[in-house]
């Protein structure tokens, strides 16, 4: 069962009109360490873990990645709402618009289009669980990347509290990497 509680998970405030800080945003949105990566690793890789703690996790964490990349998307949206086609002219975000319009779309600061190839599963429970807790590393250098861009308030708070749910993702799967280690070297008896 999935229960969508229609509003995000923290609130997003924007206090300027900023049309490049809204292409740089959009690396979360559609980028290799972005939310909408993230959120998809985790969801298949839930199918092959061998321990039910190990699939809780994923799950809880891969939707609430899903709620990020809502709020990515919300900020982005926000910073280039009002924003006049002058203020978008001469921007890094001026290739999105002429794309896309205002709305955002999964793609990195440099405008490449997101891709599958982002995220990957081995099948192995230890091996990806290194990759989902390095993953969530390179997400939160890429939210304090975005933070020292930041001018806006409103924007810097937003991402402070995404990079500090990095943090805490990355400490919950190296819970459930020990209990896969503790699996893995338990002897089997078939």
């Amino acid at each position: 069962m999935w229960l969508y509680e229609k509003k995000l998970q923290y609130p997003v405030r924007v206090d300027t009109c900023n049309p490049t800080l809204a292409q740089m945003i959009l690396e979360q949105f559609g980028g290799a360490d972005g939310e909408i990566a993230a959120a998809l690793r985790y969801l298949h890789q839930r199918y092959y873990m061998p321990l039910g703690e190990a699939k809780a996790i994923l799950t809880d964490i891969g939707t609430e990645e899903l709620a990020h990349w809502e709020m990515v998307g919300t900020l982005a949206w926000k910073l280039v709402e009002n924003a006049s086609v002058d203020q978008i002219k001469g921007t890094p975000f001026e290739g999105h618009y002429a794309d896309h319009g205002k709305n955002p779309y999964p793609h990195n600061a440099a405008g490449s289009p997101f891709t599958v190839t982002y995220f990957n599963g081995k099948g192995d429970p230890i091996a990806d669980m290194h990759e989902d807790m390095a993953a969530e590393q390179k997400a939160r250098a890429t939210y304090e990347h975005l933070i020292r861009l930041s001018d806006d308030p409103g924007v810097t708070d937003t991402l402070r509290f995404l990079r500090q749910r990095e943090i805490v993702h990355f400490q919950r799967f190296g819970e459930i990497l020990e209990l896969l280690e503790e699996y893995e070297q338990k002897k089997k008896f078939y």
